[in-house]
């Protein structure tokens, strides 16, 4: 396994060993030791998560607020997404920045997503299977949201606008400086 740190500290991408011969493929998705002597820290993740999406859908920007916050481990089981994280920890200095990284089945790259960082992706492909674990239970209300093309992120995600679908609910979050007030 492979670990690479973002720009943004504490956030990385993790490259499973794929092994590769005339059946298919085979790698070790997660090793909960191995995934910890990597990244340095504690772990514990207790929920998995899966959708299932059509080619546009847009699933953006979310975060649990503490003490609900959660940790999240992504990865595409099938299909291609350009998955995204945006720091929103008040004191850090990548305060707003984001970063993204297109996942894929046949990639299968990971991307680590610690606490107090808003996540969403995009899906290219029909039929696309995101699998996520998190370190926390999802808690009904201390859900907090960003506009997914807020101007102030300058996300590109890789889709054309016609072509975006969108939640009700995602449509009608704020955007990055309407959220502020959160740490007040």
């Amino acid at each position: 396994m492979k670990v690479i740190e973002t720009h943004l500290k504490g956030c990385f991408v993790i490259e499973p060993t794929v092994y590769k011969d005339e059946r298919g493929t085979f790698m070790e998705s997660f090793n909960h030791q191995k995934f910890e002597e990597a990244l340095g820290a504690k772990v514990n993740f207790v929920q998995d998560n899966e959708s299932v999406s059509k080619k546009g859908v847009v699933r953006a920007l979310h975060m649990q607020k503490a003490p609900y916050s959660q940790a999240k481990l992504v990865r595409v089981v099938k299909g291609r997404v350009l998955d995204v994280a945006v720091d929103y920890r008040k004191d850090s200095p990548t305060f707003g920045q984001h970063f993204s990284i297109e996942l894929s089945r046949e990639n299968g790259k990971q991307l680590f997503i610690p606490r107090n960082f808003l996540h969403g992706f995009s899906t290219l492909e029909d039929d696309t299977i995101f699998n996520y674990k998190c370190d926390n239970y999802y808690q009904t209300g201390s859900e907090l949201g960003v506009i997914f093309n807020d101007e102030t992120l300058g996300i590109d995600w890789k889709l054309n606008e016609s072509e975006i679908i969108l939640s009700e609910k995602d449509r009608k979050l704020a955007c990055l400086d309407k959220t502020i007030s959160f740490f007040n």
